[in-house]
């Protein structure tokens, strides 16, 4: 389920998922809130396990969350700040951990292609590698100047 770091979600939404599973949404919404603390203003995807009436709570970023993670920004109020850009420059150190944490829900066959997919979504965050466009890192990966780690 998608929510917003750090933030009690709508228990409207959590209501008809756990409901029948005789859980109090609330519980469960306040359990989100403090295990999406350090993603505070981050659309992230959150999965719920639920075992003998105990809901597990376990965070699954997205790439892009990562990435504007990595750029260090200070929290926002999603309510009063909309449409933000995201300006800032990230390592590309900094981009091939974010790979291997992405690692497993990857299609590449290689590290290097999973590379090129978080540049690609940095691209689309609009943020810049050591100072340089993504898409410029890329095309060196694939002419080789850049030497990418093989796992």
């Amino acid at each position: 389920m998608r929510c917003t770091g750090g933030e009690v979600g709508a228990t409207s939404a959590l209501a008809p998922k756990i409901g029948p599973l005789g859980l109090s949404p609330k519980k469960v919404g306040d359990d989100i809130a403090k295990a999406t603390g350090d993603w505070k203003g981050l659309r992230i995807t959150v999965k719920l396990t639920i075992q003998n009436r105990n809901a597990a709570i376990e965070v699954v970023p997205s790439a892009s969350a990562l990435i504007i993670k990595a750029l260090k920004e200070p929290p926002r109020d999603r309510k009063k700040v909309k449409n933000i850009k995201h300006s800032g420059s990230v390592t590309f150190d900094e981009i091939v951990g974010i790979a291997r944490l992405m690692r497993h829900r990857s299609i590449a066959r290689e590290l290097s292609g999973t590379i090129k997919e978080i540049l690609g979504t940095s691209q689309s965050v609009g943020c810049t590698i050591d100072g340089r466009p993504p898409h410029d890192v890329i095309d060196d990966i694939n002419s080789g100047k850049v030497e990418c780690p093989s796992e």
